[in-house]
């Protein structure tokens, strides 16, 4: 059994969200703020993120073709 996300669902403001603050992380990291501390867990953010999207994608793609 697949799960299958709908097509109307391809942005997701959350999503944007997190990355805005991985962003922001990443950049308060590089200017030296110490006040964020671990400013760099940003880019494992970034990561995850790609994975989710990639695996929804090609969750996607099995669901409609039934192959990759």
């Amino acid at each position: 059994m697949t799960a299958q996300f709908p097509a109307s669902a391809s942005f997701r403001p959350d999503i944007e969200g997190l990355r805005a603050l991985a962003v922001a992380g990443v950049i308060a990291f590089h200017f030296g703020l110490t006040a964020l501390p671990g400013g760099f867990t940003g880019v494992d953010i970034f990561f995850v993120i790609s994975g989710y999207l990639i695996t929804r994608h090609l969750v996607n793609e099995i669901g409609e073709t039934g192959r990759l």
